[in-house]
Formats: C-alpha cells, sequence, structure tokens
C-alpha cells in the first residue's frame, strides 16, 4: 500500500473514531444517520487495515483520538510520522507479496489437481454409451434430438442450461433463476461455442468440457483453475445475428 493511502484511511478513521468517542445523543435523525455511516465507513476501514495484517492497540488508536479531536499538537514530529508510516507500509507490502505467492502457489496446486481428475473422468467418460468426443477433446451426450436449424458462430442463441463439476455440486443454472440466456455463440467459452454449432434447435444435450476449453489455469468465480465442467444445455432458439 502506498504510503499516502494508508496515511488518508487512517486518518479518516481517526475522524470516525473521534466523532463516536465524543458520545452524542442519538436523537435526531441526523444524528442517527451520521451514527450509521460512521459505522459502515468505520467497518469497512477497520476490516481492510486486519486484511493487510495490521493490529492497532486501541488504547493507543483513543489516544491519538482525543489528542486530535482536543487540536491538540501530536506526540510526534512530522519527521517521525512520515517515517512510521514508510516503515508500515514497506511491512504491508512484504506481507501482501507474502500472500500473493501463497495464492498463487494454492491455485497452481489445486490446478494441477483438478487437470489430473478432468482427465481421468475424461477418459472413463468417453467410453460411456451414447457419448461422443470430438476432435478438440469436448465430450457430449444426446438427450433430447431435434432437426432443427443449427447456430452459426455469429449467430445468437437463448438456452436453458445447468452447469455442475464433475463430481456432481451445481455451480450454476438458468432453471433456478427461471429465465433461459440469450448471448452470442462467439462471446462464450470455446467449449460452448464449439458445442452449439453442432446441436440443432430444440435439442437437449449434456456436454462435458476439457478446463482448456473452458475457463483454463487461472479459473472463474466459483470455478477452480483447471476445472473440467458438466453442461446440461438445451438449445431453444437460434437467430441470426452479429456477434460482434
Amino acid at each position: 500500500m502506498k504510503t499516502a493511502t494508508l496515511f488518508k484511511s487512517f486518518t479518516l478513521l481517526t475522524v470516525l473514531a473521534g466523532c463516536v468517542a465524543k458520545g452524542p445523543e442519538l436523537e435526531t435523525e441526523e444524528q442517527k444517520f451520521a451514527y450509521i455511516m460512521g459505522l459502515e465507513m468505520g467497518g469497512r476501514l477497520s476490516q481492510q487495515f486486519k486484511q493487510q495484517g495490521l493490529e492497532l492497540d486501541m488504547q493507543v488508536v483513543t489516544a491519538g483520538i482525543l489528542d486530535a479531536s482536543a487540536g491538540k499538537e501530536p506526540k510526534l514530529t512530522k519527521e517521525q510520522i512520515d517515517a512510521t508510516l514508510q516503515s508500515v507500509g514497506a511491512k504491508m507490502q512484504e506481507k501482501q507479496k507474502a500472500m500473493a505467492a501463497a495464492h498463487e502457489a494454492e491455485m497452481k496446486q489445486a490446478g494441477e489437481k483438478n487437470e489430473k481428475e478432468g482427465k481421468e473422468f475424461l477418459q472413463t467418460n468417453a467410453k460411456k454409451e451414447g457419448v461422443k468426443t470430438t476432435k478438440s477433446g469436448l465430450q457430449y451426450k444426446i438427450l433430447t434430438a431435434a432437426k432443427g436449424p443449427k447456430p452459426k458462430e455469429t449467430d445468437t442463441v437463448t438456452v436453458n442450461y445447468r452447469g455442475s463439476f464433475i463430481d456432481g455440486k451445481e455451480f450454476d443454472s438458468s432453471y433456478k433463476r427461471g429465465e433461459p440466456a440469450t448471448f452470442a455463440v462467439n462471446q462464450v467459452i470455446s467449449g460452448w461455442t464449439e458445442v452449439l454449432q453442432l446441436m440443432p434447435e430444440g435439442s437437449k444435450w449434456e456436454v462435458y468440457i476439457p478446463s482448456d476449453l473452458a475457463y483454463g489455469p487461472g479459473g472463474s468465480g466459483p470455478i477452480a483453475p483447471n476445472a473440467t465442467l458438466v453442461f446440461e444445455v438445451e438449445l431453444l432458439k437460434a437467430s441470426a445475428g452479429s456477434g460482434d
């Protein structure tokens, strides 16, 4: 964190805490609103410091609040303040680097595990009755056949779908939201772009997407790195349009 940002955040927290420390009566609507704003802003700043590994001695914080609210001269010189903020800022940066490195290592380990399990799943799944595998490694099984038109890459489709991991845990579902999704065929993950162009309108397939055709090593939201995904896809409508 930059020194200036740390100083501004600490100053704002001090001011907010100073207001609360005076113990005002919360009688008027304005007083109540001001107190609520203090709670919300102070809570966010406090959480921010904790996430960055900074523990504050609240007795010393209170001393600073009282001096500031009374307009007293700080017990530290400007040079001491600047030096302390720079030192603490440097330590926090080091902690953040260490946390980032640990997170990266954790993601890499999870990605390697997911990649191995995904490959094993697809190898087994490919042998099951009705499952077809494309050149890219994508797999699908026809649940409901249809003879409607197949969308092109630049078309727009409306689908109902259910997404899950290979262990069966669901992570997304248009069915649960109560409405289908509409999007351009070329504006989704490559596994979807490929399989949608194979599906006739009105059909329903179960699709098995390798991680390299999904979100890869970076993952996305609830989707872990190198996760192989399973989708139940129902192509409701395909219409011509620009996917640009």
